[in-house]
């Protein structure tokens, strides 16, 4: 007899699974023994169940396979919900498992019983509840709806009392996850008379386009015609940053000096722009838009124009661009934008001032090789990584900007190590998000994960400090540690470097990338470089 459980591990294996992260119940023992005795697959235990929904959608952005969490009745299950609310909005496919109550008890009052139907159903794609008698089927179905444009996470409740049930026999195919239709002809004859007749047309690229790896159409579209990309934070690594036509990243540091270069178009053209990153109308200036994507495009008409919607699959809208050749010219100067990149990437080095944020970003890009992964955490470091970071592929960098939960660095970069054993990754956490998430360098340390976690401690919520300030507010709610605060030696055995200049912040990256296993270097930093350099609005 083949178990419920035994099957469903078998079937999870099957769909290319590799881990299911979570912290386990009761109810989830026969599933645990179940994946044990599968080869490739494992179950990783973490310290919180966000950390655990986190991991599993950073195991997708770098392998291209989604992964697993699992969370308990109740508590467990509302503990996952920030992490798999996050991968809805940052558009990573998971699967969600959470034990249920039995049909018997599904209605009734009972200790840690919640609807966790009803709980999922906003931030997943799909959500249902297992039956013994369809357990392939329904992961199968999971995969499909989790991986099919626009992909997102989707959630499977595991009643009680199925698991050493007798499963049925499934004779069932995978059917292969639906992607974007091509796009209709007539949009992309107005999308290419749009393009050639715009003097000062600018890309737009967001995560959509990165999914979509149309990275090499995006420049050859750029370099045919000379025009200038903006990027959505989430889509770092698209465009190299001292390509001529890089014009910077929308919505973080200096995005002011973004704004010179976008407010002079004529034509904004959306290539895979997801607004979950940030809005068209929060930078736009008052002109077109031509809107190429796998959605229709999320904009308010009453005050923008939607000159064309070209709904599907990006590729031949932008072989369409690329065909135009020499029939389209643009009056952009590539000369005063290299000009004005220029200037924002100096401003961005680190000064001879106090020890900073960028010394701490330029310090460790030195240090972290080319093909190494960097994840950071939620807070104004984030807005500096988002413009002074150099990202040489989309999947060096990773960060939540559509979900934008703090406590996301931390597990991320296990999750990254993990998944890819030989590459080297660092995660950039502010205290705040650290403080949130801390319990994980037990998972690190039990797992040997070679990680360099760079801990930015200034004592504040400093992005909601600045905020307040700007409004000139009293700093109020935003104190993390008290006058003489000095760091641990270690966290759970994870070995502290503590730095307080820079030369001292050089010798502590290198005892850490030294390490044999995860290592903390916490970097006490003076916050001057966020008041100078973020927040300036986005034109």
């Amino acid at each position: 007899m083949t178990t419920v459980a035994e099957r469903f591990a078998q079937t999870l294996q099957a769909l290319g699974i590799r881990y299911v992260f979570g912290v386990p119940s009761g109810a989830w023992v026969d599933y645990m023994e179940a994946l044990r005795t599968q080869e490739d697959i494992e179950f990783i235990l973490v310290s919180n169940e966000a950390s655990g929904a986190f991991m599993a959608d950073v195991c997708w952005r770098v392998t291209g396979t989604p992964a697993a969490c699992f969370g308990t009745f109740g508590p467990g299950a509302c503990n996952l919900t920030t992490g798999v609310g996050s991968a809805l909005l940052d558009r990573s496919p998971m699967l969600v498992l959470t034990d249920e109550m039995s049909d018997a008890m599904l209605a009734r009052v009972t200790q840690m019983n919640i609807d966790h139907q009803t709980l999922f159903r906003p931030i997943t794609k799909w959500t249902t509840r297992l039956q013994a008698n369809s357990v392939r089927e329904t992961l199968y179905q999971a995969m499909h709806i989790a991986t099919s444009e626009v992909p997102g996470p989707v959630h499977i409740g595991l009643p009680a009392g199925i698991s050493a049930s007798e499963a049925a026999h499934e004779d069932l195919q995978q059917a292969p996850a639906t992607g974007a239709p091509a796009p209709e002809s007539a949009c992309l004859d107005t999308m290419a008379a749009l393009f050639t007749e715009a003097r000062k047309p600018i890309l737009a690229l967001g995560i959509t386009a990165m999914r979509a790896r149309v990275q090499s159409l995006v420049l050859r579209v750029a370099e045919t015609f000379q025009v200038p990309v903006v990027l959505t934070p989430m889509a770092k690594g698209m465009l190299p940053e001292d390509h001529p036509s890089y014009a910077g990243v929308l919505a973080h540091a200096l995005a002011n000096r973004v704004g010179d270069t976008h407010q002079q178009a004529d034509l904004i053209v959306g290539v895979g722009y997801d607004p979950v990153e940030i809005n068209f109308e929060d930078w736009m200036p008052n002109i077109p838009l031509l809107n190429i994507n796998t959605v229709p495009a999320d904009l308010d008409q009453t005050r923008y124009t939607l000159a064309c919607d070209v709904v599907g699959d990006l590729k031949p809208a932008l072989e369409r661009l690329v065909s135009l050749g020499c029939a389209a010219k643009h009056d952009w100067d590539l000369a005063a934008l290299a000009q004005r990149r220029q200037q924002m990437f100096a401003d961005l080095r680190p000064n001879p001032g106090p020890f900073g944020p960028r010394t701490v970003l330029a310090s460790l890009r030195e240090m972290l090789p080319e093909n190494g992964i960097m994840t950071c955490d939620v807070g104004a470091h984030l807005h500096l990584i988002g413009q002074a970071w150099p990202t040489p592929a989309p999947e060096c960098q990773l960060m939540t900007n559509g979900g934008s939960s703090m406590g996301f660095g931390i597990p991320a970069a296990i999750a990254a190590k993990l998944c890819a054993p030989e590459r080297p990754v660092a995660c950039v956490v502010g205290d705040g998000g650290f403080l949130m998430m801390v319990g994980e360098m037990a998972t690190a340390m039990r797992l040997g994960t070679r990680v360099v976690f760079v801990l930015i401690t200034d004592r504040n919520l400093s992005l909601i400090r600045l905020k307040q300030e700007r409004k000139g507010n009293e700093r109020y709610g935003t104190l993390l540690h008290p006058e003489g605060y000095a760091c641990a030696e270690t966290f759970f055995g994870v070995s502290v470097f503590a730095a307080h200049t820079a030369k001292e912040y050089e010798t502590a990256l290198r005892h850490a990338f030294a390490a044999h296993g995860p290592a903390i270097v916490e970097a006490f930093v003076d916050t001057c470089d966020y008041d100078e350099l973020i927040l300036k609005g986005n034109r």
